[in-house]
């Protein structure tokens, strides 16, 4: 990551500066792909589709601004940067949407819908009918565009054949999670321990559920957008900051997400890994393991004062959520998280909470 390192004195050192950026560049840019992107899904033909495309932009247009951050390190590609993460966020939670409120329980269609996760990853695919194994087929070439788009970018990415073996895998893990948890629900568990038994020597210190939760998180493959950008990267590089955010920086994303989604998971009967906790008092040990543990895996590699603020800003965003006050037990947990909080994550839960109260409303 040469370039990265060159530049080190532009990457946002502090708090300050990165929200600077954050309000300045990266909200409005992210916006603006994501208004693209809603007038597309609104001229999707199958109504179901379009409900649901719509739906996954309208209630996680968040997961596009985090995923944003990456961008904020002031480089020539920040802009292709941007609409690359928008376009791979985008289909990420379009998916999700299209597999939590699925017509179908099909483990191919949701594996074959995926698979556009897998293309978009790679410049050389040639996208196929994801739609081929579910009643709803007609989305006016919306998902094609997302992964071209995706692809598109790519291109201009001068390091990225480095970054792609990392970025693959990553995909991949993210895709078999997606179809596991989206199975019928009394195969969910039973499948999720299986496929956990294939992978378990590569986080052996992690529950079943730690390791599901970790491949779930897309802010690995973000990274690797950004080092790609550098046409120096290198193979040592990259694996290096895959072994930087997987499994910690990924875990926490995702069981920070799910710890506020409890009760909305548990009305609309979807599989939660906070479940899987003896008691409150576990699966917040474990979750500030998480934190210590992804805190030291960024040290190692360029730039850790930004990669830091990325982890204080994960708690700040979930834990300043409205969703942690309406469940006892979760502002319970929040409350501990939060106590003793340094400067930087209480700064961050703050900002949080002003751009949730005068940007979303």
């Amino acid at each position: 990551m040469n370039e990265i390192r060159q530049s080190q004195y532009q990457v946002p050192k502090n708090p300050i500066s990165l929200m600077g950026r954050v309000y300045k560049h990266i909200l409005p840019e992210v916006r603006k792909e994501l208004d693209g992107w809603r007038r597309n899904a609104g001229m999707i033909p199958d109504p179901e589709l379009r409900k649901q495309a719509l739906a996954s932009i309208e209630t996680k247009q968040f997961h596009c601004e985090g995923g944003g951050i990456y961008a904020a390190v002031p480089l020539p590609d920040r802009l292709v940067l941007v609409k690359l993460i928008v376009a791979y966020q985008t289909i990420s939670d379009y998916l999700d949407n299209l597999c939590d409120r699925s017509t179908s329980m099909d483990q191919g269609d949701f594996r074959l819908l995926h698979q556009s996760m897998l293309d978009a990853t790679d410049p050389e695919a040639e996208p196929v009918n994801y739609y081929a194994l579910r009643q709803e087929q007609n989305d006016g070439g919306y998902l094609n565009s997302l992964v071209t788009t995706c692809q598109g970018c790519i291109r201009e990415l001068p390091g990225y054949s480095a970054a792609m073996p990392y970025i693959r895998d990553l995909a991949g893990l993210y895709t078999d999670l997606q179809v596991y948890k989206h199975i019928k629900p009394e195969l969910r568990e039973q499948a999720l321990l299986e496929w956990w038994e294939l992978h378990r020597e590569r986080t052996p210190h992690l529950k079943w559920n730690e390791f599901a939760a970790a491949t779930g998180s897309t802010l690995g493959v973000f990274m690797l957008f950004l080092a790609a950008s550098d046409r120096h990267l290198s193979d040592a590089a990259a694996a290096s900051i895959h072994a930087s955010y997987f499994p910690h920086v990924c875990c926490l994303h995702i069981m920070l997400d799910y710890l506020i989604d409890q009760e909305e998971d548990r009305l609309g009967g979807d599989l939660n890994f906070c479940n899987y906790y003896q008691s409150p008092e576990a699966m917040l040990d474990r979750i500030a393991l998480l934190v210590e543990s992804a805190r030291k895996d960024v040290s190692s590699i360029p730039v850790p004062s930004f990669h830091r603020m990325i982890i204080e800003g994960l708690l700040a965003i979930y834990l300043s959520d409205p969703k942690v006050s309406e469940q006892q037990e979760v502002r319970s947990v929040s409350r501990r998280l939060m106590k003793g909080s340094p400067m930087t994550r209480l700064f961050f839960f703050v900002n949080s909470r002003w751009i949730r109260k005068h940007l979303y409303e």
